[in-house]
C-alpha cells in the first residue's frame, strides 16, 4: 500500500465524491473509509471514475462484531464501495464488551474468502493485539492507532516493530491543533515547508503509514506535496520532545464503547 494515503473521516457523504476526486487528482493513489462514516457510496462513486487502480481501507462498525453480523457489514461496505473485495479491511475499535477475538476470526475467513486482500486492526493496544495473535496465531497487518507528536505511541510502535504489524497514523497532525507550536514553525523554515508537510514528513521518516483529511482543495494538495525533502536528526530530536503523557485527542480504547 501507499505509505500516505487520503482520510475521509468527518467528510459528509454529500461531499464524499468531490473530496475523493479532488485527492484522487491531486496523486493520492489509498483511500481510508470506514462504515461508520457514512460516506463509503460517496468514497465508491469517486473510485468506479478514476483513472488508475486506488487502494481502499474500509472498517467494521462497532455494532457489527458477532461474525454473521460482520459478514453482513463486510457484505454491505462492498455495495456501497462498488467492490468485489477491499484492500484493507480493518476491526474499527476492540470493543472491550466484544468478544473481539471471535470478531478476528470472521476477519480471518472474509481474507480467505478473498473478500478482503488484507486485514487488520484499528486502535487495538498491545493486550489486544496479544489476545488475537494468541488465539489465532494470525497477525494483524496493520494496526491504525492515534498518532501525532504530542501522542507519539513508541511503546505500541516497538511492539508493532517487532512482529511485523504496519503502524497507521490517524489524527496525524493532531487535529491541527498542535501545528502552531514554535518548534515546528522552526524546522518548517528551515526546509521552506508548513507545519503540517514537516509533520506529515516525520511520519513517513519513521516508517509510518499515513493518512492526512481534508476537505480544502489547497490543503489536500499541500497534504501531499512531502516526498521533496527529508527531517534530519535535530529535526526529529526536536519533534520528539513534544510527546506528552497527556497527549491522547480522541478516546482511550481500554474503555471506548464498553
Amino acid at each position: 500500500m501507499p505509505q500516505l494515503g487520503f482520510g475521509v473521516f468527518k467528510v459528509p457523504a454529500a461531499e464524499a465524491q468531490r473530496t475523493v476526486e479532488t485527492a484522487i487528482a491531486a496523486g493520492y493513489l489509498a483511500v481510508d473509509t470506514a462504515a461508520i462514516y457514512r460516506n463509503e457510496e460517496g468514497v465508491g462513486a469517486a473510485l468506479a471514475s478514476a483513472a488508475g487502480p486506488v487502494v481502499i481501507t474500509t472498517k467494521l462498525s462497532n455494532d457489527a462484531h458477532e461474525p454473521a453480523a460482520a459478514r453482513t457489514a463486510l457484505t454491505e461496505s462492498l455495495r456501497k464501495l462498488g467492490r468485489s473485495s477491499v484492500d484493507l479491511y480493518l476491526v474499527h475499535w476492540p470493543v472491550p464488551s466484544t468478544d473481539y477475538v471471535a470478531t478476528w476470526r470472521a476477519m480471518i475467513a472474509f481474507r480467505n474468502a478473498g473478500l478482503a486482500t488484507s486485514i487488520g486492526v484499528s486502535n487495538f493496544t498491545i493486550e489486544h493485539l496479544q489476545a488475537i495473535i494468541a488465539t489465532t496465531g494470525v497477525v494483524p497487518a496493520v494496526n491504525q492507532i492515534e498518532l501525532h507528536p504530542a501522542f507519539q505511541q513508541r511503546e505500541l510502535r516497538a511492539f508493532h516493530a517487532d512482529r511485523g504489524i504496519v503502524t497507521e497514523s490517524w489524527s496525524p497532525l493532531g487535529q491541527g491543533g498542535g501545528l502552531a507550536e514554535p518548534v515546528l514553525l522552526t524546522i518548517g523554515q528551515k526546509h521552506g515547508r508548513t507545519p503540517a508537510q514537516v509533520v506529515l514528513r516525520w511520519h513517513l521518516d519513521l516508517g509510518l503509514m499515513v493518512i492526512p483529511k481534508s476537505s480544502t482543495p489547497s490543503r489536500i494538495a499541500e497534504n501531499i506535496d512531502v516526498f521533496g525533502f527529508r527531517l534530519d536528526a535535530d529535526d526529529h530530536a526536536a519533534i520528539a520532545a513534544l510527546d506528552r503523557k497527556d497527549g491522547r485527542l480522541g478516546p482511550d480504547p481500554v474503555t471506548f464503547g464498553a
